[in-house]
């Protein structure tokens, strides 16, 4: 699959950001046929027997879908590999993904071209999220096919550059396939993402606050009831810099503003050997969750995404330069 195909398939240049226990089949599914890329961390299904499971269920509905729906198929989807060497499920997780050539493989946290090698053998790309141009480059040198760009105000694991900048840099050497993630909850702010080079916006926290979302409702209920000054940055939770929300801290009886911090070199993402599990109520969340009113199913959101990203082009008839 190329960027030209991936664009064709896609309502709006949206790819869901893959949620730790949050993005489950249900919400995959939901978004791949509202017409957006869905995906998932393989890490999310457990034991790592699931995965296969989860991968036959995905495949099997949204073909069915496509038979279906003819005139408008879904959208393809997406398994996000952490490559860090603390993952001990990797080779088998990377190995389900080759024999259910899945479209789009998001690399994070480190970059092997041994797993860029074993989804270009089907025709699939892989896409590697960083936070600087230090990453970027070793992810292009390593095979990647694109870059997922995180900056500031991205819910869990985000960089700390301006989206400007980053893109800027990024689009001064690399023409290839790009999404921007960083308090993007809103079609005007996916418009926006084009307009600063990036061929799709990355949506996470937004996501969590729909009906098909695997989160608590408390947590659904949170994002509808605070703003970006709620985000706090820390390291604590799993020794790499992330954005979370401030009352689930206060209600794991810390203080937000006061957090020690975490030793990076300790950090785990291994089946059953992360760190987060023991913060897993404390949530991750983006900066831009301000946009979030309710908690409506999939579709219902992406289609307002459409028609928001519809009127902010309408808006932008603008006078030409002089």
């Amino acid at each position: 699959m190329n960027l030209q195909e991936l664009k064709a398939r896609v309502r709006i240049p949206v790819i869901a950001s893959p949620m730790f226990i949050v993005s489950y089949p249900e919400l995959v599914i939901a978004q791949c046929k509202a017409g957006i890329i869905g995906s998932f961390p393989a890490l999310n299904a457990r034991p790592a027997e699931v995965l296969e499971q989860w991968l036959q269920r995905i495949t099997s509905e949204l073909a069915e879908y496509d038979r279906q729906h003819p005139e408008r198929p879904s959208a393809p989807f997406a398994v996000n590999q952490i490559v860090h060497k603390t993952n001990t499920r990797l080779e088998h997780d990377v190995a389900m993904c080759v024999k259910y050539k899945v479209p789009l493989i998001i690399t994070s946290l480190g970059a092997q071209p041994e797993v860029n090698a074993a989804i270009h053998s089907y025709g699939g790309m892989v896409l590697h999220d960083v936070i600087n141009q230090k990453f970027a480059h070793k992810a292009i040198e390593k095979g990647a096919d694109g870059l997922i760009l995180v900056a500031c105000g991205a819910g869990g694991h985000a960089g700390q550059q301006s989206p400007f900048a980053l893109v800027q840099e990024t689009r001064a050497w690399f023409d290839g396939p790009i999404a921007l993630s960083g308090s993007i909850a809103h079609g005007a702010s996916v418009l926006a993402a084009q307009a600063l080079g990036a061929d799709f916006a990355y949506i996470g926290s937004a996501f969590i606050a729909t009906q098909e979302a695997h989160a608590v409702e408390a947590y659904k209920q949170a994002l509808v009831d605070c703003n970006a000054q709620d985000i706090v940055y820390t390291n604590l939770f799993t020794g790499v810099h992330g954005n979370y929300l401030r009352p689930s801290i206060e209600a794991s009886g810390m203080d937000p503003d006061n957090l020690p911090v975490s030793d990076p070199s300790k950090m785990q993402f291994g089946d059953g050997g992360s760190k987060a599990k023991a913060w897993k109520d404390v949530w991750g969340c983006g900066q831009g969750i301000g946009a979030i009113h309710d908690v409506p199913p999939v579709a219902e959101f992406v289609d307002r995404l459409v028609a928001q990203y519809q009127t902010a082009q309408e808006k932008l008839n603008l006078p030409a330069a002089r």
